[in-house]
């Protein structure tokens, strides 16, 4: 999440007079996040105060995806899998604009996000990985991986000579893994629907201050696509399982990540084979989008820019596993 578009709270009450939601008592940007703008909302509904995500595409987004995220997120959302599902105005439709882009309505998901990780956190995020995993596995729509190999690559082209304004080598060393990566790609695993970002500002628990805290769902489905599951699980595992200070890797969170995983679905022999070249994939596709949203920051946007260099610890990591017990497993 992030603010690139301005709104007035004008703007903001005539675009809600599609919606039987209430009327606009605050509206406020929110920083986190990097790709599109999003607003949290506090409407009055009667005599009661309730809250919505309103969410501004940008133009970095292909707006033909965003049935793809209503149908997926409405059909997670009536079988159990705890995720907002875009609310639909009075005509029918869940898809609307503000100021000329495409706006969305999301219900807002009660609890806090960026726990400090504990392992009933790592449990519940990774049988709702798998919960997910398998219950889109019949979700009737297809979306290419814009980030796969061949999108990375593109990326990659488009910064190519300017990264190593943000450290020294830094594109020898992404060219050499992306000679790797085309290499020792593998095919064939499980696949189907993924979330692609289930990262800690994207979780939300209540009862963060418990023994005892609980998933109350799970936002952000933009990177949605199909791809090999055991992949999606490698993305949140690089997010959820290093230390953020040091860096350095938390093999028993990664235990308990895939323990609840393997609650709901049991990872395949050939997916863990594959793990140590696909968590290199994984940091690298957040190396080089980082490295691309450092090198175009957006003047006046209200947003975090992270650091691309966290990620290349990460793989300078994943390069020296030599097989997935290597991930305490």
């Amino acid at each position: 999440m992030a603010v690139y578009t301005i709104l007035s709270n004008d703007e903001i009450s005539a675009f809600l007079t599609q919606y039987k939601v209430g009327k606009l008592v605050s509206a406020k940007g929110i920083a986190e996040g990097i790709s599109n703008t999003n607003y949290k909302l506090e409407l009055a509904y009667g005599e009661e105060t309730v809250r919505y995500i309103l969410t501004v595409f940008e133009k970095n987004f292909d707006a033909k995806d965003l049935p793809f995220f209503v149908e997926l997120t409405a059909w997670l959302s009536s079988r159990g899998v705890p995720c907002p599902h875009p609310v639909k105005m009075t005509n029918g439709n869940a898809i609307s604009q503000i100021v000329g882009k495409p706006a969305m309505l999301v219900p807002f998901i009660e609890g806090e996000n960026n726990p400090e990780i504990k392992m009933a956190h790592l449990d519940q995020v990774g049988g709702w990985m798998a919960k997910m995993h398998t219950t889109a596995e019949r979700f009737p729509f297809y979306r290419h991986n814009s980030l796969a190999l061949d999108g990375l690559q593109k990326v990659f082209a488009s910064i190519r000579g300017q990264v190593n304004t943000i450290a020294p080598n830094l594109e020898k060393d992404i060219d050499e893994e992306i000679t790797f990566l085309r290499r020792t790609w593998p095919y064939g695993l499980p696949s189907g629907i993924i979330h692609g970002d289930v990262f800690p500002d994207n979780v939300f628990f209540t009862g963060n201050d418990t023994v005892k805290p609980k998933l109350s769902g799970v936002i952000d489905f933009y990177f949605s696509c199909s791809d090999f599951w055991i992949y999606d699980v490698l993305i949140c595992m690089n997010a959820w399982c290093f230390d953020p200070g040091n860096r350095r890797f938390l093999p028993t969170r990664a235990k308990i990540l895939f323990e609840g995983y393997g609650k709901v679905r049991t990872v395949t022999m050939p997916e863990k084979q594959a793990m140590p070249t696909l968590a290199r994939a994984a940091a690298l596709r957040f190396l080089l989008t980082r490295c691309r949203d450092w090198i175009n920051r957006v003047d006046g946007a209200v947003v975090t820019t992270k650091d691309p260099m966290e990620y290349f610890d990460k793989l300078r990591f994943h390069r020296e596993v030599r097989g997935y017990w290597n991930y305490g497993l």
